[in-house]
């Protein structure tokens, strides 16, 4: 596992970047915005107007029922998470709230900054067990201290990538946008890459004891399939997840995931723009 290494922004307390006046009403106007054409719009002038006052520096806020320092240059997750919490993937947050119960486990693979993991543990209790796995150094810095703001106890940050076999990958960095970071070649000429551990997530899942899943989230640009098609194949049916959100990455997946999740026991139950989910049939 990758060592957490602060840096001097993340050793000051949360607070230190508390919104000031300006943004602080860009923020409360964009996050009222209704979901409509014309609310988006507004929103999104708005928020252009709010990444230019920070000029890439951070906020501390609470967002998505948890404390968060958020840097939205240069991550689209971020920005949206400040700005726009309302559209961050409504329905994927409705369809997991909808299945929360007692001892609820959860794995949040490509975690990012922590929203989907935070979101969860705000809501899920104390009994709850929360993974979130994040394999960029400088992101799972900004994982593990959002972690480390909230009092929920219930969310470990793991720093390593999940792939088809142990070693160690090359994840590919987007300077542009740190969430389409990918142990697949980007599209971009401007990134850069660094090695990085990795792991299966069979492997994982045992290390930690889990004994069931009840959802996963896997967004990991286009690698997905080399974490579920093996973990399928060679995991217990009782270790298989209730629920899965997948990024919807079809063209770049080498493995058919639709088919092998059917093939499976998994049904279809939601779709959006980015995402698949899919609800195993209860035998």
């Amino acid at each position: 596992m990758a060592s957490i290494e602060q840096t001097p922004v993340e050793e000051q307390p949360f607070g230190a970047f508390a919104p000031k006046a300006y943004l602080a009403r860009i923020i409360a106007r964009t996050r009222m915005a209704p979901d409509s054409y014309l609310g988006r719009k507004m929103a999104y002038v708005l928020r252009r107007l709010g990444l230019q006052s920070l000029d890439g520096a951070p906020v501390d806020i609470e967002s998505l029922g948890a404390k968060m320092r958020l840097y939205p240059s240069g991550n689209v997750c971020e920005k949206r998470v400040l700005f726009t919490p309302q559209y961050f993937d409504a329905v994927e947050r409705e369809q997991l709230t909808a299945r929360l119960r007692e001892g609820f486990t959860f794995i949040d693979i490509g975690s990012n900054i922590g929203a989907y993991s935070l979101f969860v543990a705000a809501r899920a209790g104390r009994s709850a067990r929360i993974l979130a796995v994040e394999p960029q150094p400088d992101i799972f810095a900004r994982l593990a201290f959002n972690i480390a703001q909230n009092p929920f106890g219930t969310v470990k940050a793991v720093a390593c990538a999940l792939a088809d076999k142990p070693g160690e990958l090359t994840l590919f960095i987007d300077p542009t946008n740190r969430g389409e970071s990918s142990v697949r070649i980007l599209n971009s000429s401007a990134g850069t890459s660094v090695r990085v551990p990795a792991m299966t997530l069979l492997s994982l899942v045992e290390g930690e004891g889990y004994d069931r899943i009840d959802a996963i989230k896997l967004d990991v640009e286009g690698a997905e399939d080399l974490i579920l098609e093996p973990f399928l194949r060679d995991a217990p049916p009782a270790l298989w997840p209730g629920f899965v959100i997948i990024e919807d990455s079809r063209q770049r997946w080498q493995t058919d995931l639709v088919s092998l999740l059917e093939r499976s026991g998994y049904k279809l139950v939601a779709q959006t723009r980015l995402n698949l989910m899919f609800e195993r049939k209860q035998a």
